[in-house]
C-alpha cells in the first residue's frame, strides 16, 4: 500500500513538474505575450552563440549582440531597420557559418542603444554615431563588411561615403533615401499624412494589432499568419517607444534626410551589393537601378515573391547572397595583390 501510495506521490509530483511550465507558457501567451517575445529573442540568441554587450563612449551607451572573433573573413556589422532592433537579424545570423564574426547593433536611440532628446537622428547623424561605436570597440582595425536594410540601408551607404577605410565591402537591402522612379503604396500614405498635416496615424508605427498586421502585411510580400495574442505583443513591446519612433520617422523624411543615400552615392567606391525584394511597397525596387547607375560594377541580387522585410522574407537566401558576395570580393582582393 505503501509502495503504491509513493508511485501515485511520483506522478503526481511529475504532472505538476510538466504543468507549471505549460501554464507559464499558457499564461504568459494570453496575459503578457510581449514577455514571451522577448524570451523567445532571448532563446534564440542564446542557441545561436550571440553574447549581447555594450560599448560605452563619452556617456554614450551601444548595446549590441555578438558571436564569434575577427578572422580570415572580414567581420560583418549589421544595421537594422527603422524601429527595429539588433534581434531583427537573427533569422540572418541562422544561415551564417558559425566561425564568422558577426555584430548587430541597436541603432542610436534604439532598444538598448542611449536615447536623448538633444540627439541628431538623421542619416548623417546616425552614420556619425555608428562611427563611435565601431572605434569604441575598435572594428575598425581591419575593414569590415557593411550591412544595412532600410534605413540601416540610407546610414550604411553615408558611412561608406564619410569613411571609406573603414569598410571592404557592403551590402544594402532595401535602402531608403533614393528617389526612386515609381510610387509604393508607402508613398501614397505619406502623402495622406502630409495632406492631412500628419494627424493620421503613421502606416511603420502601428498602435493596434490590427494597425500592426497591416504594417505587416504593407512591408511583406509573404503573408504570415499571426495569432491575435502575438500581433498584440508586438505592439506591447513597442508602445512605450511610440513617441521617439515619430521622431525619428519625421526626421528620415525631412529634407535633410529623405534623400541622404542618393546626395551621397558619388562619393561611394567601396565594392557593393544590393539586395531588393522585387514586391516592396515601401521603397520602390526601381531604386537599385539607380544605383547601379551611378555605381557601374555593383552586384545587384533582385528576390522573387519578396517585398520590404527582405530579412524576415527570405532569410536563408539573404545570408547566401551575402556570404558570397564577401568571398567573392575577397577572392578578387587576393589575386589582385
Amino acid at each position: 500500500m505503501a509502495a503504491d501510495f509513493d508511485v501515485v506521490n511520483l506522478f503526481v509530483i511529475a504532472a505538476a513538474t510538466l504543468a507549471i511550465p505549460i501554464v507559464a507558457f499558457g499564461a504568459s501567451f494570453l496575459l503578457w505575450p510581449s514577455v514571451l517575445i522577448r524570451v523567445y529573442h532571448w532563446y534564440w540568441r542564446r542557441t545561436l552563440g550571440l553574447q549581447v554587450r555594450y560599448a560605452d563612449c563619452g556617456g554614450y551607451r551601444f548595446c549590441y549582440s555578438c558571436r564569434g572573433k575577427p578572422g580570415m573573413r572580414p567581420s560583418i556589422l549589421l544595421l537594422h531597420n527603422f524601429s527595429a532592433h539588433k534581434d531583427t537579424w537573427l533569422t540572418v545570423v541562422k544561415y551564417l557559418p558559425k566561425h564568422l564574426h558577426i555584430l548587430c547593433v541597436d541603432m542610436p536611440g534604439h532598444e538598448g542603444t542611449t536615447r536623448t532628446n538633444k540627439d541628431d537622428y538623421s542619416i548623417q547623424g546616425q552614420a556619425r554615431r555608428i562611427r563611435q561605436f565601431v572605434e569604441a570597440i575598435r572594428l575598425n582595425r581591419k575593414p569590415f563588411h557593411l550591412v544595412g536594410a532600410s534605413m540601416g540601408g540610407s546610414v550604411a551607404g553615408v558611412y561608406a561615403a564619410c569613411y571609406p577605410l573603414d569598410i571592404c565591402s557592403m551590402t544594402l537591402i532595401c535602402p531608403d533615401g533614393i528617389k526612386h522612379l515609381s510610387e509604393t503604396k508607402f508613398d501614397n500614405h505619406l502623402q495622406d499624412l502630409q495632406h492631412n498635416q500628419y494627424t493620421l496615424s503613421i502606416p511603420l508605427i502601428p498602435t493596434t494589432p490590427e494597425e500592426m498586421q497591416d504594417m505587416l502585411k504593407l512591408c511583406s510580400h509573404v503573408r504570415f499568419k499571426i495569432p491575435q495574442q502575438i500581433l498584440q505583443g508586438l505592439v506591447d513591446v513597442r508602445l512605450p517607444h511610440n513617441e521617439f519612433y515619430e521622431e525619428v520617422f519625421m526626421e528620415l523624411i525631412s529634407e535633410r534626410s529623405r534623400y541622404a543615400l542618393q546626395e551621397h552615392l558619388h562619393l561611394i567606391f567601396t565594392p557593393l551589393q544590393i539586395i531588393w525584394g522585387k514586391k516592396d511597397q515601401v521603397v520602390d525596387v526601381s531604386g537599385a537601378a539607380i544605383i547601379e547607375e551611378h555605381i557601374p560594377g555593383c552586384r545587384v541580387d533582385l528576390l522573387e515573391n519578396c517585398g520590404h522585410s527582405v530579412v524576415m522574407e527570405k532569410p536563408r537566401q539573404t545570408a547566401k547572397l551575402i556570404l558570397e558576395f564577401i568571398i567573392a570580393k575577397q577572392n578578387t582582393t587576393k589575386k589582385s595583390s
